[in-house]
């Protein structure tokens, strides 16, 4: 669900139930069109949704498959721009596959002991059991299966404004499907639309039109990218989780002006305010300032 809290006194703004967003991992925004109401835009594990910011009611929905609702979005002036990794196919297998190796009791279904021995899906447990009764049956696999299975992946730029109800898929201005991010959001920063996959792969792009810019990779700081890539200063900084981050010059020819290395894992995304870079890793919080700042 969505649930909206006054941060001064705690109290409760609305709430709205996502019943169609089994999990998800994206941070909600603030979506401003021009001339409309302002609106919350929620990521979750099917689709991508819009909601009154005053009032929690629904307004439009797109169809947006994703690998468990990561990729918030994030906002161009009147332009919502989000990407998602998924796959043509389910990502989950059939449940008569899953079951053959695990249902050890052979009574056609899976408890949350026999599921935990998947070594690619025992954690998921939770999400997967919809109606918490600590079992998963065909038919719920089944569901869930075909419902993350809904609707179209990629790199997208959406202009909902006004719209209500269920968004066409052919209403998304461009869709670009290469060197997708898991977790990290997209950047939009003076008018180049980044996106930072693991192995340090760099993609550039109109976000206007989703016309690729540059495709590369910062070759000394491979690995695994959980945290966004922020900028400031005409400057783009990626974190990975090794703990290296990596300064590009910004722009849609984008150059790597350097790599650091902080010595330990970095998983957050790091924070920009009054001209200094904040960096969390797992130890210790990090400020950077230019000299004299």
């Amino acid at each position: 669900c969505a649930l909206p809290i006054y941060r001064t006194t705690g109290k409760l703004k609305w709430k709205t139930e996502r019943r169609s967003a089994t999990i998800g991992w994206a941070t909600p925004i603030v979506y401003r069109p021009q001339g409309q109401p302002a609106q919350l835009v929620v990521l979750g594990t099917t689709q991508l949704d819009g909601y009154y910011l005053d009032t929690g009611e629904p307004l439009w929905f797109l169809r947006q498959s994703s690998m468990g609702g990561l990729g918030t979005p994030v906002v161009d002036g009147d332009t919502l721009l989000v990407s998602t990794v998924s796959t043509p196919e389910p990502w989950l297998p059939p449940f008569s596959t899953v079951a053959a190796k695990f249902d050890k009791d052979k009574n056609g279904e899976l408890s949350e002991a026999e599921f935990k021995d998947d070594p690619d899906l025992g954690g998921h447990f939770g999400w997967l059991d919809t109606n918490e009764d600590h079992r998963l049956t065909a038919a719920e696999w089944n569901e869930t299966r075909r419902l993350i299975s809904i609707g179209d992946y990629g790199a997208i730029a959406l202009r909902p404004s006004a719209a209500r109800g269920e968004i066409a898929a052919n209403a998304v201005a461009w869709r670009f499907k290469k060197n997708l991010p898991f977790v990290a959001a997209p950047l939009a920063y003076q008018g180049v639309l980044y996106l930072v996959k693991d192995g340090g792969i760099v993609t550039s792009l109109d976000p206007a039109t989703g016309k690729v810019f540059k495709e590369g990779r910062t070759r000394e700081a491979l690995g695994q990218y959980f945290a966004s890539p922020v900028a400031a200063d005409g400057k783009v900084y990626l974190a990975n989780a090794e703990g290296k981050i990596t300064v590009l010059r910004a722009g849609a020819q984008w150059e790597v002006l350097g790599v650091n290395a902080m010595g330990e894992e970095v998983h957050a995304t790091p924070a920009l305010s009054g001209g200094r870079l904040y960096v969390r890793t797992r130890s210790a919080v990090y400020s950077f300032a230019a000299p004299g700042k």
